[in-house]
C-alpha cells in the first residue's frame, strides 16, 4: 500500500486515526500536564459529554476536576446527584470559590437528567458535574448535544462497570488511586487518536497542598502519644484533624 499524503490544512482537513485530532470546538487545560498531553487539544473539551468512570463515586472526581473547574469561566457550577456534600474551605483552598457550587440533591434519575437538561441551557452556568449510574446511552446523547449547542464544561460520574456500555461521550476515562501512591490512575480508553498504551499517573493533590500536609504529618509525627488527636463519636477523627479532601468527601 502507499503511503497516506500529508495532511491537508483547512476545512476540509483530513484527521490521520494514528494522531490526536483536532478539538471540535474549545477546550480547558485540565491542570495535569501528562493528561493534557493525551487529550485532543490538550485539554478537556467544552461543548462535549467527558464520562468518568470509577469503582467508588468519592474524592477522585474532584482532585482531577478541580485545577481545571477553578480557572473555568466566572460563573456557577452546577453539582447533580453528588454523593458527598462538598466541602468549601476545601475546595476554596485549592481555587474554586465555594460560591460558584449549586448542589441540587435530586434522588429520581429522571430529576437529575431534567436538572442537568436545563443547567446546561442555562447562560449563567458554567459547568456541571453530574452523578448519573443510571443513565442509558440515549439520555446521554441528549445531554451531549445540550453540550455542544450551549458550549459548557459537562462530566458525567459513572461506575466503572458501564465500560461495557455504548456511550456519546468524546471522552471516556476509568480514575482509581495508585496502589501504595498518592497519585491517580488516569486510563484513557475513548478518544479521538489512536488508543493510549498506558494508564497516566497524575497528581492527586494539588502541590501546595501536598507540602502542607506533609508539614502538618511531620508536625503530627513529633507528638507524643498523649497528645494524640482525640477521636469524634463513631472513631472518626475529630473534625478539625481531617485533611480536606477527606471532609468533603465524608458523608453528614
Amino acid at each position: 500500500m502507499s503511503a497516506l499524503p500529508a495532511p491537508v490544512e483547512g476545512p476540509g482537513a483530513v484527521w490521520r486515526a494514528d494522531a490526536l485530532a483536532r478539538p471540535a470546538g474549545a477546550v480547558l487545560a485540565t491542570g495535569h500536564a501528562p493528561l493534557d498531553a493525551q487529550l485532543p487539544g490538550g485539554g478537556w473539551p467544552v461543548g462535549a459529554l467527558v464520562e468518568i468512570l470509577q469503582a467508588h463515586s468519592g474524592q477522585n472526581e474532584w482532585r482531577l476536576l478541580l485545577p481545571a473547574l477553578a480557572r473555568s469561566p466566572a460563573g456557577p457550577v452546577l453539582l447533580v446527584g453528588a454523593p458527598h456534600p462538598p466541602f468549601g474551605p476545601g475546595l476554596a483552598a485549592q481555587g474554586l470559590a465555594p460560591e460558584r457550587l449549586l448542589w441540587i440533591t435530586a434522588a429520581q434519575p429522571a430529576a437529575r437528567m431534567w436538572a442537568c437538561e436545563q443547567a446546561l441551557r442555562c447562560a449563567e452556568v458554567s459547568a456541571v458535574l453530574a452523578w448519573l449510574p443510571q443513565a442509558r446511552a440515549e439520555q446521554l446523547r441528549r445531554l451531549h448535544m445540550a453540550a455542544s449547542e450551549h458550549a459548557k464544561l459537562l462530566f458525567v460520574m459513572r461506575p466503572a462497570r458501564a465500560r461495557a456500555e455504548s456511550s456519546p461521550a468524546v471522552l471516556r476515562l476509568v480514575v482509581s488511586l495508585q496502589a501504595d501512591s498518592d497519585a491517580l490512575q488516569v486510563e484513557i480508553f475513548k478518544r479521538r487518536g489512536p488508543p493510549a498504551l498506558q494508564p497516566l499517573q497524575v497528581p492527586a493533590r494539588h502541590g501546595r497542598l501536598a507540602a502542607l500536609l506533609a508539614r502538618s504529618a511531620g508536625r503530627t509525627a513529633r507528638r507524643p502519644l498523649a497528645a494524640a488527636v482525640p477521636a469524634a463519636p463513631g472513631g472518626l477523627p475529630a473534625p478539625e484533624s481531617c485533611d480536606v479532601l477527606d471532609r468533603a468527601a465524608a458523608p453528614v
